[in-house]
């Protein structure tokens, strides 16, 4: 078999593969042997067909497009062989299938035109010394007042209160009932539309004015135990139901009751009573601790990203389609697993009509993400940077201490484990050799126009844990 081989655009090899007249002549021949055993014609049985008879009802193309169909498949798999090349996806095609039934005569030469991807090849222009800034999430110290605040208001005693008005910050015990306001030009003789689920009967609400639609707080604020009164509110636009964004109602309400939190105090017990720790203040150094670790793990993940994002600039590659639909299935793989385990239905999400738009939404994105993970793999190779068995088993073994009632594919737990400790090293060393400046935070998303969230499926899944799961099985 002679094989030529052309370079073609979008990283693909072309080739030319010239099959022998011997090879065309036998799998013809048995095509017909086959056909003739299988094949169901009237007054005979199978396997005894004369020859004539069987070209006669099923036609000379429909045996040349049968054998064409082995002679292609057969000679693609021997020539990928024959040439060493490393294909990635099924090789296309180039000829025309109908001009080859035409052209095909068995006994004689075959030529054929096929396209095969192949891996890219990468070309860095730069990787070292690159510079870039990135903003600096600073340690915020209210974030652990906050978090124990947050902590006493839900272990908070409620206290019954007599002989005041309610106040922002009690407790309130209601009936309600809500309608539609009418609007100018209504017949105030009709009845008022009730709110559908707009009524409810010894309902607890918190005074907080986030805690319910605009108006209906504030309208309680003021009154007293035993009080029923007519409170005006306004549903706020967008809200969760379309058909009463925006629109006024009014609420019919009786206080029944009213009670106050009373907070536990901030000591060693409410320390011990929260969490592990014996007193307050190892509390609050865990918590001091565990925020400034996530704001320097935010910061050097903003650092990896903007040297990522300026790495781009410096990467010339032609990428096949092989590999960018490859990522535009795992994407959506991703975001469809994501939206499941959130309990949505994916098959009424994921319609046929909406995932070709999807797909070529994400189109961008899956190009961005094989750039960058390409550049990385190559600079890895430059750099002779690698992740040793010790490191790797360390890591794997760490997952499944904590992964231990799951069901594991420890095979595929190893190769996403490597991968992940080898970009991890791989951006380290980027970040040793490059030059950061770090700037406030708010910075530089200020100058960016914010992402449209339903327009692009989620898509990244960096952590370990994320890793763990990918592995389980079923």
């Amino acid at each position: 078999m002679k094989v030529t081989q052309e370079k073609l655009p979008a990283s693909q090899i072309g080739l030319e593969i010239e099959i022998t007249p011997e090879i065309t002549q036998q799998t013809y021949e048995q095509v017909i042997k086959n056909l003739s055993s299988t094949v169901n014609i009237p007054g005979f049985r199978k396997g005894k067909v004369p020859r004539p008879i069987l070209l006669q009802r099923l036609g000379v193309s429909r045996i040349k497009a049968a054998a064409l169909e082995e002679l292609i498949q057969d000679g693609i798999e021997q020539a990928v062989k024959q040439e060493d090349i490393q294909a990635i996806g099924q090789p296309q095609l180039r000829s025309s299938f109908e001009d080859l039934i035409n052209n095909y005569e068995p006994g004689k030469p075959l030529t054929f035109l096929v396209a095969v991807d192949v891996e890219p090849e990468v070309t860095l222009n730069q990787y070292t010394g690159l510079q870039a800034q990135a903003e600096e999430i600073k340690y915020d110290p209210t974030q652990v007042d906050n978090v124990l605040e947050k902590e006493r208001q839900q272990m908070a005693t409620l206290i019954p209160v007599e002989g005041r008005a309610a106040k922002i910050g009690d407790v309130a015990v209601v009936d309600f009932q809500g309608v539609i306001a009418k609007a100018e030009g209504d017949d105030p003789d009709a009845e008022p539309t009730p709110i559908p689920g707009g009524d409810a009967t010894d309902f607890q609400v918190e005074l907080q004015e986030d805690k319910f639609i605009p108006g209906f707080v504030t309208g309680i604020v003021g009154m007293n135990p035993g009080e029923t009164k007519e409170i005006s509110a306004q549903f706020p636009d967008p809200y969760v139901n379309e058909e009463l964004a925006g629109k006024p109602a009014i609420f019919t309400v009786t206080l029944k009751e009213l009670k106050e939190k009373e907070l536990p105090e901030l000591d060693d017990d409410f320390a011990q009573e929260v969490s592990d720790f014996e007193t307050l203040e190892e509390l609050r150094k865990s918590l001091e601790d565990r925020y400034q670790k996530e704001a320097e793990d935010k910061t050097k993940t903003n650092k990896q990203e903007a040297l990522l994002a300026e790495l781009l600039k410096h990467v010339d590659v032609d990428l096949p389609g092989t590999l960018i639909e490859q990522e535009v299935d795992a994407m959506l793989t991703q975001t469809a697993m994501r939206l499941a385990q959130q309990g949505l239905d994916v098959r009424k999400l994921f319609t046929q009509d909406i995932i070709p738009q999807l797909r070529e939404r994400s189109r961008p994105e899956a190009i961005e993400r094989i750039k960058r993970s390409l550049a990385l793999r190559e600079i890895g190779k430059r750099e002779s940077l690698v992740v040793t068995p010790e490191e790797l088993q360390a890591r794997v073994t760490e997952l499944l201490e904590q992964y231990a009632d799951e069901d594991i594919d420890e095979e595929k737990l190893n190769s996403m484990v490597e991968n992940e400790l080898l970009s991890d090293k791989i951006l380290n060393w980027l970040l040793d050799n490059s030059s950061v400046e770090l700037v406030p935070e708010g910075t530089l998303n200020a100058q960016e126009e914010p992402a449209d969230e339903a327009t692009a499926p989620e898509t990244e899944a960096s952590n370990s844990e994320a890793t763990a799961e990918s592995a389980v099985e079923g």
